[in-house]
């Protein structure tokens, strides 16, 4: 008997093929090229550590099991206690805390900076003031992509409420709508890696972003239980938990990494 031309008897069973979701797949596959240029630019802009930038692994792996342990706290408090909300008011919680962390740094690391530079010893206030520029310049792409994305936004809605040239005005309108694909991404990475690095601080002096960290940590807290109207749901210990929990482990933490980088790397706020 002749081989069967296919890669299976007939007596056996033919192999069934899952077929991709063509709408998903359509809609999601050309976003993550996107997405990816989103992210590797908002890096390149607010992630550039200085020559006097210390990189210890062991502090890295802290701060993340920091992060897993105080979101799995989190988690199982508003599971156990609820929030005012639901899930939907934490998740818009999360998102107006990405966006505010950058504001709040804008805002206020300034006055930090300046007392840090003013604490340490004379001979190098100079020294530090010359290094400003690196944080200065992440500070102007953010405040630039911030109000890129209201302009986007303000001619979006301008160029469709005009009563001539709709169809122009219509597909204007629509190509500004299409760069925002990009510009929410990136502004939703630059915010968290502005937060996360305050931006580039590290190049003026190595501690700056740990001192920097604590402040911003405590500013969203008070910030965060204002916004809310008060302490979240449950018995007193639970909200003052939930309260206190992540601004004073992430200060545990941060003096840690201070007092790392004195004793093994030798970087000193004061002599």
């Amino acid at each position: 008997m002749p081989p069967h031309p296919g890669p299976y008897p007939p007596s056996y069973p033919q192999p069934v093929r899952r077929r991709r979701s063509g709408l998903g797949f359509l809609f999601v596959s050309p976003l993550v090229p996107v997405i990816r240029s989103a992210r590797r630019r908002a890096e390149a802009v607010f992630n550039r550590p200085g020559a006097g930038h210390v990189a210890d692994r062991l502090v890295s792996q802290v701060q993340l099991w920091r992060a897993l342990a105080g979101a799995a706290a989190t988690l199982y408090l508003i599971y156990t206690y609820g929030a005012d909300e639901g899930w939907s008011g934490v998740a818009n919680d999360g998102v107006v805390k990405l966006l505010l962390a950058p504001l709040l740094l804008i805002f206020t690391g300034p006055l930090v900076v300046l007392g840090f530079i003013r604490y340490v010893p004379a001979e190098h206030r100079s020294e530090l003031r010359s290094r400003l520029r690196t944080p200065l310049k992440a500070v102007g792409w953010y405040v630039g992509i911030l109000v890129g994305v209201g302009l986007v936004l303000a001619g979006s809605a301008l160029l469709l409420k005009q009563n001539y040239g709709t169809l122009v005005n219509g597909l204007v309108a629509l190509a500004l709508l299409l760069g925002l694909i990009w510009l929410l991404p990136f502004l939703l990475f630059a915010s968290a890696y502005a937060a996360r690095y305050a931006f580039n601080t590290s190049t003026v002096h190595a501690a700056l972003p740990a001192v920097l960290t604590v402040v911003l940590v405590w500013e969203l807290t008070v910030c965060s239980v204002a916004l809310e109207g008060g302490l979240p749901p449950g018995p007193p210990a639970a909200q003052w938990c939930a309260v206190l929990g992540g601004p004073v482990s992430v200060t545990a933490v941060a003096l840690w990494e201070l007092r790392r980088m004195r004793t093994r790397y030798g970087v000193r706020i004061r002599t």
